[in-house]
This record gives structure tokens, sequence and C-alpha cells, in this order.
């Protein structure tokens, strides 16, 4: 049997921001024949809550969860082919996203560096469409496989059947709940070539002194450049950034210009402007701020944090009061990343 039953699983060790909570019934998953096995098991099908948990790195657990998650567990690196264009790796779902891009360079496969030390699994990577200092999954994002909840199948998804948008894809839409992700295929570019017009990125590279970067260079300025700026969820709790980066249309980009010269934004290819809501709650005042055992990041304001015993409402609440002060400041709405649960 390739998969495991437990019951009254502790899930505080398994959320990155350390959040208490217990499920009623936990199952584990090593091979795609046993996913397709277990959701078909009445435990998980017919169980009025459902969550699928991949590294829980993008999580935030309210309290006891009254159902089954299911935990993917997939192990697999192999290299399955070639376009014109790229090397296809297959991974499976539950190898750690950063050990991957790590191995990928140690195999001679680079373009995923720049999202290097991003927590969580691979399975999970598509459904956020993650992405870092210039670089989205997007742009090297093949195909994937997932196992159908309802029948038990196994399906194929295109680039484009996945949706990508800006950490967004149809498993958080149209599809949300409906798959649990086994394996992901990634697309390696054959002829690279580094992405380091990120300004942080930029900085770092200069700083070493380093002109004609290798994707060696940039995977070092990049873990580096996190290291110094996010906590480590193993020392802080914390599920990385928790709000997105906001798109406001030309004209109210012009308003917020005007009205706030040192505004931070970036133009997109549509016409509109993304703008860093590290800032935008940076001016609100929350930088630093503790509220209880939650708080915000003092070196990143994208970054709540749990200092010792927070619970998921605590969370929750803070992440409120920060939407409400900038949404009164700024006329501009945060979004969560995390998933709630």
């Amino acid at each position: 049997m390739a998969f495991s039953l437990e019951t009254d699983r502790d899930l505080q060790p398994l959320n990155s921001f350390g959040l208490p909570g217990r499920a009623a019934q936990f199952l584990t998953c090593n091979s795609v024949s046993a996913v397709r096995e277990a959701v078909r098991l009445p435990v998980f099908a017919r169980a009025e809550r459902r969550l699928v948990l991949g590294g829980g790195s993008n999580l935030v657990i309210t309290g006891d969860f009254a159902g089954c998650v299911l935990a993917p567990r997939i192990a697999g690196f192999a290299r399955v082919g070639e376009t014109a264009d790229a090397w296809l790796v297959e991974v499976g779902a539950g190898e750690g996203w950063h050990a991957t891009v790590a191995r990928l360079l140690d195999e001679r496969l680079p373009g995923l560096e720049n999202l290097a030390l991003i927590p969580g699994s691979v399975g999970a990577a598509p459904i956020q469409n993650i992405g870092a200092y210039g670089l989205e999954l997007t742009s090297r994002f093949h195909s994937l496989q997932a196992v159908e909840i309802a029948t038990g199948e196994l399906r194929s998804f295109s680039h484009a059947d996945c949706r990508f948008g800006y950490r967004d894809s149809v498993f958080k839409r149209a599809a949300a709940g409906q798959f649990v992700i086994t394996q992901v295929t990634l697309a390696l570019p054959r002829r690279w070539s580094p992405v380091a017009a990120y300004a942080d990125v930029a900085r770092g590279l200069a700083q070493r002194g380093i002109t004609d970067p290798s994707a060696r260079d940039i995977f070092e300025v990049v873990v580096a450049t996190r290291r110094a700026k996010l906590p480590d969820p193993a020392m802080l709790g914390n599920a990385g950034s928790f709000f997105k980066n906001p798109v406001v249309g030309a004209p109210k980009w012009a308003q917020l210009a005007a009205e706030h010269p040192e505004i931070v934004g970036y133009p997109q290819a549509d016409g509109r402007v993304k703008l860093a809501a590290a800032w935008l709650i940076d001016r609100s005042g929350f930088k630093g701020q503790r509220c209880g055992a939650v708080g915000v990041h003092e070196r990143q304001a994208l970054v709540l944090v749990n200092h010792g015993g927070a619970r998921g409402s605590e969370v929750l609440a803070l992440a409120q009061d920060i939407v409400e002060n900038v949404q009164a400041r700024f006329g501009v709405r945060l979004e969560m990343e995390p998933v709630v649960v």
C-alpha cells in the first residue's frame, strides 16, 4: 500500500506559519497510483471538507480541520525530452522546490535560479504560479499531470490549460479543489540568458563585481538576498509574502504618483502598473509592528510573522487591519496570497 491513513494528525509542524490545528483524517500518498486510490476512499471522497497539502508554506490554518487532508509526497526527477527551445524535466509533486532548483543547476540545467529559496513543494508551484526577482514559473513551465478527485482519473494539463496569471492559475479558479497535482514537467531553456534586471539582483551582482553573471551567480545572489530580507520559517513562523502586489490602471497610477511621488511601481505590458505592496504597507505604518503574538516583519513589510503561540484568527485579524488601512490611505485593496483553512 503506497498510502497511509492517520487520525487526529497534528498540522502545526506541517505549516510554515506554525499555526495550531489538527486534521480529523490525514492521507499520505507516495505515488500516483496511491493518489488515484486515495481519492476514491470514502474517508476522502465523502468528507465534508477536503484539503490537499503540499509544503504548507502558503497556508493559514484557523483551527482544527474536521475533514480529510491528502498529502502527495511523490518523489521523482528525470529528463524526459526536449523541444526546439527547451530541455524537459519531470519532477514529482512532493519534491522540495528549492532543492529542485539547486539540483537543476547541478545537472547543468539553468533557468530557475531566480526562484531559489522559495519554500514549498514542486506540486504547489503551478497553483500559485510562483515568481520572484523578475521571473515567474509560467516562463519555465511545460505541462503537469493531476488526478481528478471526482473520478480518480489522471489528467494532463498543457501550459495553456493552466491559464496562468499573476500568482494565479486555473487551480485557484475554475478547477479549485478538483485536482491533486502529481507531477510537473519543467521547460529549461536550451539557450540560457540571465534574468538580471530586477533591482535586487542587479545590485547584488554589482556588489560582487560581476558583470557577466552565470546562473550560479544569480542563484547565490537570490539566496543571499532572500536570507537577508526574509525570516526563516524554522526560526520565525511565516508564509512568505502575505499579499499580492496590486495592479492598477494608468489613471489610478497617475493619481497615486501625483499624491505620493516616491511611490514604487512597475509598468506592465498592458499599460497597467504593478504597485509594491510592501511599500504601501510600510507607508501605512505597519512595518515592524507587533500585535500580540503576530506582527509584520521588521525587514519586509509583506511578511506577517508568528512570534510564538499565534493562532490563525490573530493572523487574519492583523491582515484585515492592514487591508483596511491601505485601502483608506491609498484607495488600493490588497489581496492575500495564502490559502485560509
